[in-house]
């Protein structure tokens, strides 16, 4: 690996502290638990924090740790001024955000406004009578005419919209002879957006806790606020009554416009960040959302990469096709190049872990784990990273559904159940797919639970902490973790590793993912700065040859996940599994 560090040659940049951040996520209920009653907590996460400090990030993603009964863990808020009793007290929190202010991190929270918890008082006044006054801080239709011609397909519901979460996506409220609209959980009732003083409400409480000391806000499916007007049935794409209706629930006419208000209300007054999380989006979204002079966000997460092996539902499972991730991510790095910002991740409490993914967990897990950081940190964009990650944590398999807890994987596993599936078939999606993969707990040492807890985990641990942990893995100089920690040092001291153009090589190669990062030179006729990445996907040895149309000369080699010559050639080489070599190109 090269120490070198370059003289920043400055084209002109829009320069932003969170452009050169790196993020981590944590997922309180599963980082650390300082009380032994099984469940994560903010005294955890403050105990672990020199963890963070020693890795080098520079702002923390909490996701939620506000009042929730807890139905979607924690993304069913019904209280967004308190903490829920599980993770500690407001006294804590502030103890945790000055100590990470202390260590020079930042915090961003979540924001989980689409919907809120049934258990909400907005929500409890909203069910009690249809001349409440909150009734319209959420979405309510009569049932569908007892006369229609669909009637006894339809059952009395309002559109045939399917919950993400399977099901229809209205309940039956029986009080007051209405539904509700809930796109997720039925203990997840959407918000009305179309009503300002809901707006005003979400407004106040983002004051709440930027008036408290944080960063910013990552906003849970924030593009589902707008949906089309009329709330019209979906167009059949399968079987049955029931449809999918992302084209209708997301992305609507005035999410642009709610946008613009949170950020000439709110987002303007101060120095944060914000990320979207905006499910369904294009390119063109993109730059709309996070352009830097007309949008209202720093950045959003796209989720076309994570949905390349499958076929539509998330649980039919397909190889990826490399050729299909270099297509979707050079065009979001190259649609967005000085028209918006990119966010990078591979992992995050609802997806599978990456190395078991898109890697291999078995054999090459180190050599896989440091591949893929290599090629996610290397892009233009602001890289996240979801906590193991760094540790190179791995998919879990448990033998029975009953030790799952998520309720998106119970929902589909009874569903299919119910519909004859094979069980066999049903798990092995779960094994690969299933958001639990993500939600055991974190690894910290060999010990009883791996560390977490000293009491009873509310989900149990992937057996393979004993090798697997962060005591471990900083004993080891050659760890996952140390590697990342050199990917962020690295991207610290060169520029061109946050602002460089992309350039992708070799689009139809299937096994080999290799681009290029410039950074032009400046006034002065310096040449600037230009990175060659060449990431094997695979546990072969295909050769790589630098294509003739790749000006300059390879230099020294800035990172690799093998050991190399500092000189190594790349005009035609041998990969190893999973190799990753970034050289300099002059």
């Amino acid at each position: 690996m090269s120490s070198r560090v370059v003289r920043f040659r400055p084209e002109p940049l829009d320069r932003r502290w969170w452009k050169e951040a790196v993020v981590y996520q944590i997922y309180p209920r599963s980082f650390c638990d300082s009380d032994g009653d099984g469940v994560g907590d903010l005294r955890g996460i403050t105990a672990k924090l020199d963890h963070l400090a020693l890795l080098g990030v520079d702002v923390v993603w909490l996701s939620p740790i506000y009042a929730s009964p807890n139905d979607d863990n924690g993304y069913d808020i019904s209280d967004y001024r308190a903490i829920m009793a599980e993770f500690g007290t407001m006294a804590d929190f502030d103890e945790m955000l000055a100590a990470m202010h202390e260590r020079g991190i930042k915090l961003m929270m979540d924001l989980v406004v689409n919907h809120s918890s049934d258990e909400h008082a907005w929500f409890v006044e909203s069910s009690s009578s249809t001349d409440n006054p909150y009734r319209d801080y959420y979405i309510w239709r009569p049932p569908s005419p007892a006369d229609a011609p669909d009637a006894a397909e339809r059952q009395g519901l309002p559109n045939n919209w399917t919950s993400f979460f399977s099901g229809p996506a209205w309940k039956l409220d029986e009080r007051t002879g209405e539904y509700f609209l809930h796109l997720f959980s039925t203990k997840q009732p959407d918000l009305n957006w179309e009503n300002p003083v809901v707006r005003d409400e979400v407004w106040d409480l983002m004051r709440f806790w930027l008036d408290k000391g944080i960063d910013g806000f990552r906003m849970d499916v924030i593009n589902l606020i707008s949906k089309v007007p009329g709330l019209p049935d979906a167009r059949p794409r399968q079987p049955g009554f029931l449809q999918h209706a992302e084209h209708l629930a997301a992305n609507g006419p005035r999410l642009l416009e709610f946008l613009g208000e949170m950020r000439d209300d709110v987002l303007s007054r101060y120095d944060i960040m914000t990320v979207g999380e905006t499910p369904m989006v294009t390119p063109e979204h993109g730059v709309a959302l996070t352009n830097a002079d007309t949008g209202p966000l720093d950045m959003v997460f796209q989720f076309e990469h994570m949905g390349l092996d499958s076929h539509g539902s998330k649980w039919d499972l397909k190889p990826l096709d490399l050729r299909d991730l270099k297509r979707v991510m050079s065009r979001w790095q190259t649609e967005l190049d000085g028209r918006g910002w990119n966010s990078l991740y591979l992992s995050n409490h609802d997806q599978p872990r990456p190395v078991s993914r898109w890697g291999d967990d078995g054999r090459y897990r180190v050599e896989s784990a440091k591949m893929l950081a290599t090629w996610l940190h290397l892009q233009q964009g602001t890289p996240y990273i979801y906590q193991g990650e760094e540790l190179g944590m791995t998919n879990v398999r448990f033998e029975s559904i009953d030790s799952y807890r998520d309720i998106e994987t119970l929902n589909m596993y009874h569903q299919t159940m119910a519909e004859g599936r094979n069980p066999e078939d049903v798990m092995t999606s779960i094994y690969v797919k299933g958001r639990d993969n993500a939600r055991t707990p974190m690894q910290w040492d060999d010990g009883v639970h791996g560390g977490f807890t000293t009491g009873a985990p509310w989900i149990a641990v992937n057996p393979n902490f004993r090798s697997i942990n962060a005591t471990a893995a900083v004993a080891d100089p050659g760890s996952v973790f140390h590697f990342y920690r050199r990917l962020i040092e690295l991207r610290k001291a060169n520029p061109v590793m946050v602002y460089g153009h992309y350039a992708l090589l070799q689009p139809d190669d299937t096994e080999v993912y290799a681009y290029t990062r410039t950074l032009s030179g400046g006034v002065d006729g310096a040449p600037g700065d230009r990175l060659l990445v060449v990431c094997n996907f695979t546990a072969g040895t295909p050769t790589f040859a630098l294509p003739a149309d790749v000006a300059g000369e390879a230099g020294e080699i800035l990172i690799s996940n093998y050991d190399v010559p500092a000189q190594a050639d790349p005009s035609s080489i041998a990969l190893r599994p999973y190799e990753a070599i970034v050289w300099w190109l002059h």
